[in-house]
């Protein structure tokens, strides 16, 4: 009896090895596979905080908790579900869906810069004020989270894709932790960010040295905000061209359309090349070369699907902007 209990308690203790050994081995794959995401998770984190600028800071951390729950939302409830299903049973599927994520960010990215070149924005804003007019905290949330959904959408493919081989549970569980990971940082800095004037502001209170760092915080926070929103903006652009950049070479191999692998050629050897003839510096150049190529595929794209977008009519005779605008609503009485 002694001699199976001990049996026993060697089996339960191999058992628990074992899984300490899967749960060490999930979270170094996780780990891996979030760092290959580490371009994307870097523009989600530049183009979250434009979404709470000229709001109230009272309703800035709850804005960000808001788009952060419906990030997790759209990674455990539809990405990640979907992902594992067409990664199990319909693998050619994803690429495709991706290039419309990734012309939807091209669309955002173009729409953005070209309302900044028109001043429609700036106009609608400065309309709304003088209308009596505030921010509506729903059009923004539901905005941004559907711009996470891409982005989201992109890291969760590219770190499936570093765990292919692993099995249907493992890649799951990955999966889970990077998903969970990537959240919390993203939102955790944007958290940060936004809320840095107002730690600022409190310094500047304080004596000592503390009051001129304080105080040179809060002049900075503005440009900041202001540098990130266009940081943001590039990264749409630069994220949405990648995506098809890289979707339009996948498809080009699997279908034997060359015609498609001929974008990705151009952008590749561009960096070859810069690569090879800057010597030390070849590594960031060529990666900027890269950028550079797919922010223009980017532009480009996103600058067909505006036009058609802005030439559509709307029914009633209302335009794009006024059905779209997130950033004001009539105040309810």
């Amino acid at each position: 009896m002694a001699g199976g209990l001990f049996a026993l308690l060697d089996d339960i203790a191999v058992l628990a090895k074992a899984a300490a050994a899967s749960a060490d081995d999930v979270a170094a794959a996780a780990g891996r596979a979030s760092v290959k995401a580490t371009g994307v998770i870097v523009d989600d984190t530049a183009v979250t905080p434009r979404y709470v600028e000229g709001l109230s800071p009272k309703r800035e951390l709850p804005i960000i908790k808001k788009i952060a729950i419906g990030s997790l939302r759209n990674k455990f409830f539809f990405i990640l579900p979907a992902a594992l299903l067409l990664s199990q049973f319909l693998p050619q599927a994803l690429t495709p869906l991706l290039m419309i994520g990734g012309t939807y960010l091209c669309f955002e990215g173009a729409e953005k810069i070209w309302e900044r070149v028109s001043g429609h924005s700036e106009d609608a804003a400065d309309q709304a004020h003088e209308e009596g007019k505030v921010a509506d905290e729903d059009e923004i949330t539901s905005g941004a989270i559907r711009t996470d959904f891409i982005l989201s959408a992109e890291i969760m493919v590219i770190s499936l894709n570093e765990v292919a081989d692993e099995g249907f549970v493992s890649r799951l569980a990955i999966l889970a932790v990077v998903a969970v990971l990537i959240t919390t940082l993203v939102y955790g800095v944007v958290a940060a960010i936004v809320k840095m004037d107002d730690v600022g502001l409190h310094l500047s209170e304080q004596s000592g040295v503390r009051a001129p760092i304080g105080r040179g915080l809060v002049a900075a926070m503005p440009k900041l905000l202001s540098t990130l929103s266009v940081v943001g903006i590039a990264a749409m652009t630069w994220v949405g061209g990648h995506i098809l950049l890289v979707g339009l070479d996948d498809l080009s191999k699997e279908y034997g359309w060359s015609i498609l692998h001929q974008p990705y050629s151009w952008v590749h050897h561009a960096e070859e090349w810069v690569h090879d003839a800057t010597g030390p510096l070849g590594g960031i150049l060529g990666w900027v070369t890269n950028t550079v190529g797919s922010a223009i595929l980017g532009l480009v794209v996103g600058a067909v699907v505006v036009a058609i977008m802005h030439v559509i009519p709307r029914k009633g005779g209302h335009g794009k902007h006024e059905a779209t605008e997130p950033a004001v609503a009539d105040e309810k009485h």
